[in-house]
């Protein structure tokens, strides 16, 4: 007979991110005294595709990012439907939320209020269950810590610096643990932080907690990361590599406005690319630094340029899709079906539910894409990507600069379950990459 543990009320309130705009929080109470508490993250760089975050839009009131709207929808649309529905039903849970707002894209109700309720629903049943959150969300197989793809650079619209690519990041692929490879990353952070200082570079943080100096070229941030991982006591390649979000949709966008139809324009070091041209720029950067991963590398309308990039890199590195697939499984099937990129980005808040994120992480597991578990730049205290991330043995993890404590508290949380999971443990290293043949 099924386990039955009723929804008793479900309660939102509005709290600020790391950027100090309003967000939602939500907490679902159970039968037996339990509470599960999720708090929704904000992206600054968002697809055009993603589910719709409902914001207030009363210029008075947090100049018009209120989300007061989302909290009321939450307290008396969503929360009175599901009193007395079994919190263990999450698939049900979800889409019943979705019914009730009816819209493609959750516009009605708002992404970040069914968000919300949908992973405090999680957290409720795990605490009911008395089981941490990977283990109820991925079940006995829930082993793998994720490789940490770890921003110590930003540019873009993530800092306001001279940098026009939005993330370099490091992936400590030859450590044998979750908690050596954590260690690695903040000792090349500090030694970056040394670098850019010997050569006169502010060292202020972004969005995310990394660097956002004044670089003369968005090539220079690979070269002094190069200088940061040696200097550290690391070997490049071998034991670190790097990883690339230009975000190219904003080069695109950029273009765009100075009447380049088609094109990338660096619009902060004044560099304009045709398509081609910036597939090869991309190519030559592989050949020149240990690049593992180039993330939204074009445009996410950019579907014939994609298909170049992959045929030309998608065997030596992954190509991931983050604006281009928005963790939506009609546009992820598109790109499998065309045979675009090789790994998705997972953000949660990017299609609204925990059962659809998952459904994309399946989707690109049975197709042999990666999956990236990722924050976004306006971020919480919240820790459930990192378990969602074990939960789905993902491999990868994106969450932000070991600086901020809306980034650190993740990797925290992974070495907690890291120490919890024991012997059993995996850090894949390496065979995160599964899908590509020449490493």
């Amino acid at each position: 007979m099924k386990q039955y543990i009723s929804i008793e009320s479900v309660w939102a309130r509005e709290i600020l991110d790391s950027r100090g705009n309003p967000t939602v929080e939500v907490e679902v109470y159970v039968e037996g005294g339990y509470v599960g508490r999720a708090a929704v993250p904000s992206g600054a760089s968002t697809g055009a595709f993603e589910a719709v975050e409902l914001r207030d839009g009363n210029k008075k009131v947090y100049l018009g990012k209120g989300v007061e709207k989302a909290v009321e929808n939450v307290n008396n649309v969503i929360g009175p439907e599901l009193e007395g529905l079994n919190v263990l039903d999450q698939v049900y849970i979800d889409k019943l939320m979705i019914e009730l707002d009816g819209t493609d894209n959750k516009g009605k109700l708002g992404a970040n209020a069914i968000l919300g309720v949908s992973l405090a629903v999680a957290k409720a049943a795990s605490e009911a269950l008395g089981l941490s959150l990977y283990e109820y969300i991925g079940g006995v197989n829930s082993k793998v810590l994720p490789v940490p793809m770890m921003n110590i650079i930003n540019g873009g619209k993530h800092a306001d610096n001279s940098v026009s690519c939005q993330e370099f990041m490091i992936m400590p692929v030859g450590a044998s643990t979750f908690k050596e490879a954590l260690r690695w990353c903040a000792e090349v952070f500090h030694t970056l932080k040394k670098v850019l200082k010997e050569k006169g570079y502010s060292t202020a943080v972004g969005d995310e907690g990394g660097f956002a100096p004044n670089l003369k070229t968005d090539e220079e941030a690979l070269q002094v990361i190069v200088e940061a991982i040696e200097k550290a006591g690391y070997k490049p390649y071998d034991q670190i590599r790097i990883a690339l979000d230009p975000a190219a949709t904003e080069m695109y966008e950029e273009a765009k406005a100075k009447g380049k139809e088609g094109c990338y324009y660096f619009w902060k070091t004044d560099r304009m690319f045709t398509v081609d041209q910036l597939i090869d720029f991309w190519a030559e950067m592989c050949e020149k630094y240990p690049i593992i991963s180039i993330e939204d590398g074009l445009a996410e309308e950019d579907w014939d340029g994609w298909k170049k990039l992959t045929e030309r890199l998608g065997n030596k590195i992954q190509l991931v899709g983050d604006d281009l697939f928005v963790t939506n499984t009609k546009r992820l099937k598109k790109g499998i079906d065309l045979g675009v990129a090789n790994s998705i980005l997972i953000k949660v808040n990017q299609i609204g539910t925990l059962t659809e994120t998952l459904e994309a992480i399946e989707m690109a597991n049975r197709a042999g894409y990666t999956a990236v578990t990722s924050h976004r730049s306006g971020e919480t205290e919240d820790t459930t990507i990192a378990d969602i991330a074990v939960a789905t043995n993902s491999g990868q993890i994106k969450t932000g600069a070991p600086s901020r404590t809306d980034r650190v508290a993740k990797y925290n949380q992974l070495l907690r379950i890291e120490e919890e999971l024991d012997d059993i443990a995996v850090y894949p290293g390496l065979n995160a990459w599964f899908n590509i043949k020449n490493q």
